[in-house]
């Protein structure tokens, strides 16, 4: 089995568009689709993509999908009514989604275990195996990360959350974050994602970003500019990106 793994989308329809069309040349058998697909500029457009992929595709719920299902649920669709600009974003989502895409987001599934050639048994998930919020970067220290891992049957471990591809070794397990697809913090732009088996291939794929940027500020989500800046626009060096956010992991523990 070899397997295209696709995380943190955020709307950015060109972006996984460009991917999907890698995805196809590669032939794979299965796509995993790592969590956070909709907070962002194109919400219902891009779940109508995902939702086309069908029965080879598996879905791993990421924070940002549980928060566009409770901002549907609840009835939030006032955008304005948020500071923080990843609640609007979740916001913006749940107003822009028909009923059945909620329901499609609010079946993803925790975790997604997989066979992979050459690889063995791989566990897909969003932040971490314990749970979709947790951070691993590559500034984890290996001390936290063990604890992380402690309980893992699987030797291999997908992760995503952070917007940042790595490969890590520790203690007999492989950690990868297979990057993101529509958000990255690379250091430069690009849709970035992972092939896997039966060796494991940190992917990027090129797209028109001034051509998607026109797309995405078409579709009406007021705050596209800002939310894509640090990534795509003027993006940040990565391992700045790296530090802050495991600061943040480590504040709130």
């Amino acid at each position: 089995m070899r397997v295209a793994a696709l995380y943190d989308i955020h709307g950015n329809l060109p972006a996984l568009r460009a991917v999907l069309a890698d995805v196809a040349r590669e032939g794979v058998d299965t796509v995993v689709v790592g969590g956070d697909v909709a907070t962002g500029p194109l919400p219902r457009e891009t779940i109508t993509h995902l939702i086309a992929l069908g029965d080879r595709a598996r879905f791993v719920t990421g924070n940002a999908d549980r928060e566009v299902v409770e901002a549907y649920d609840q009835g939030r669709r006032d955008i304005n009514a948020a500071r923080d600009p990843a609640k609007r974003a979740g916001d913006y989502a749940a107003g822009q989604i028909s009923e059945i895409q909620r329901d499609f987001l609010a079946g993803f599934e925790p975790r997604v275990g997989l066979d992979i050639e050459g690889l063995g048994m791989t566990l897909f998930c969003h932040g971490s195996p314990r749970g979709d919020t947790e951070i691993i970067t590559t500034a984890t220290p290996d001390a936290r990360l063990r604890d992380i891992l402690n309980g893992v049957s699987e030797p291999v471990v997908v992760c995503g959350h952070t917007h940042r591809q790595f490969d890590r070794r520790l203690n007999g397990w492989r950690v990868i974050n297979a990057g993101s697809v529509g958000m990255p913090y690379e250091g430069r732009s690009g849709a970035y994602w992972a092939l896997l088996g039966p060796t494991v291939e940190l992917r990027r794929t090129e797209y028109d970003l001034d051509e998607g940027l026109k797309e995405l500020r078409a579709g009406g989500f007021p705050d596209v500019d800002e939310m894509l800046r640090e990534s795509l626009l003027e993006p940040m060096n990565a391992d700045e990106v790296a530090d802050l956010f495991e600061r943040q992991a480590t504040d709130e523990h």
